[in-house]
């Protein structure tokens, strides 16, 4: 991914493919510490963000995390194009 993720890479992932994993701690989700969160593309070159405790793996969040949906905690988690963004799927 280059420093902000395009359009342009998004229609070249795979379905499933992890855009951008880390942990961080993020207030507004959870006051209670640090978090793992994990960017996965989707199946319509769609695109989401979903988070969950940091004793669960990334792997597991993929498929059974928290879906975020503010704009600013997600743009600064996976910084992107305006046009990488209208494809975040809510």
């Amino acid at each position: 991914m280059t420093e902000k993720l395009t359009l342009k890479e998004l229609k070249e992932m795979k379905e499933g493919q992890i855009i951008a994993k880390g942990q961080s701690f993020i207030p507004e989700l959870w006051k209670g510490g640090t978090l793992n969160w994990v960017a996965v593309r989707g199946g319509a070159k769609d695109w989401a963000l979903y988070y969950g405790l940091v004793h669960y793996d990334y792997a597991y969040i993929k498929r059974c995390g928290d879906k975020a949906f503010t704009e600013t905690i997600i743009r600064k988690l996976v910084p992107c194009t305006d046009k990488a963004w209208a494809m975040y799927r809510f």
